[in-house]
C-alpha cells in the first residue's frame, strides 16, 4: 500500500515512568522522552479546516504520556510497541515511527542519548 507522504510529528515528549530491567528503575523511576511520527494523509483536514479531520496531537500526547507513566515494561522495545498500538487508535494514522529516548539509562561510561525506534505500518 502506498502512504501519503503527509506527516504529523510531536518531538521531546517528556514523562517519568518506571520502565527497565534494574531493581532502582522500578522504584525511583526515569524521564523518558519520545519522539512520534504519524503518518496521515491530511488532505481532507487541510480542506475542510476541521480538526476532527485529522489527528490532535494533544491528544496523541495524552496518550502517550499514559503509557509511558503506566505499566512498566522492562524493554524500550516494549514501551515502543505499546506506544505504536496506541496510535493506531486514531483512524487517520496508516504508518508510525515511534523513538523513545531513555537519558539516563544505567549505563558505566558516559554518553549522550540511548534511543529505540521502530517503524509500523496499520494492518489492512
Amino acid at each position: 500500500m502506498t502512504y501519503p507522504a503527509d506527516e504529523i510529528t510531536l518531538t521531546g515528549l517528556r514523562a517519568h515512568g518506571f520502565h527497565g530491567v534494574y531493581p532502582e528503575e522500578r522504584r525511583v523511576g526515569q524521564e523518558f522522552v519520545v519522539d512520534v511520527t504519524m503518518t496521515v494523509d491530511t488532505r481532507r483536514a487541510a480542506a475542510s479546516d476541521d480538526v476532527t479531520d485529522t489527528v490532535h496531537y494533544g491528544e496523541v500526547a495524552e496518550a502517550v504520556a499514559a503509557i509511558v507513566v503506566g505499566d512498566p515494561v522492562d524493554l524500550l522495545e516494549t514501551l515502543c510497541a505499546r506506544i505504536a498500538a496506541a496510535l493506531f487508535a486514531f483512524p487517520p494514522v496508516d504508518a508510525v515511527r515511534v523513538t523513545v529516548h531513555k537519558p539516563s539509562a544505567p549505563i558505566s561510561v558516559a554518553f549522550g542519548d540511548v534511543s529505540v525506534t521502530i517503524h509500523r505500518e496499520r494492518d489492512r
